[in-house]
């Protein structure tokens, strides 16, 4: 089984990610994006306001952590499958970013009316640089569903 195809194929059939940063404070804060995912390099984009309280928090602290959940919840005890991160994320710029915004609002065509008021919009894209996957796999990979896999 092909551990580096099975994350691709989760990470782009995902629609939802969980993100977490850090705050002022230092205490871990989470919230739920929707994402764009790249590979070779690993990245994940996703779209937000400049100031929620996760985009000030990436502007103080770039690390970040991650999870990618795309199958029905069912039960306790169900076969899971999952996909968490680790990375460093940032702002991107308002312009010089077209490309990546139309793949964005090819994925969500909502978004597009957001990413066409860059740079004046209170949103921007922002990027996170994976370094490293844990792909949780029970379907595949049991008894030892696990797999840590560098991000490239």
């Amino acid at each position: 089984m092909d551990e580096r195809g099975l994350l691709e194929d989760y990470v782009s059939g995902g629609k939802l990610m969980q993100l977490s940063t850090i705050a002022e404070d230092g205490s871990p804060r989470v919230c739920s994006v929707w994402y764009l995912p790249r590979f070779g390099p690993d990245t994940l984009h996703f779209i937000s306001r400049t100031d929620r309280e996760h985009s000030r928090n990436i502007s103080r602290n770039p690390a970040v952590a991650g999870a990618i959940i795309d199958i029905p919840i069912v039960e306790l005890g169900q076969v899971a499958r999952g996909v968490s991160f680790t990375g460093v994320s940032r702002e991107l710029p308002g312009v010089g970013i077209e490309a990546l915004a139309k793949d964005f609002a090819a994925r969500w065509p909502n978004a597009t009316g957001v990413l066409q008021a860059m740079p004046n919009a209170a949103s921007r894209l922002y990027e996170i640089a994976v370094t490293e996957w844990v792909l949780f796999d029970e379907e595949n990979f049991r008894p030892s569903p696990r797999r840590i896999i560098k991000g490239l």
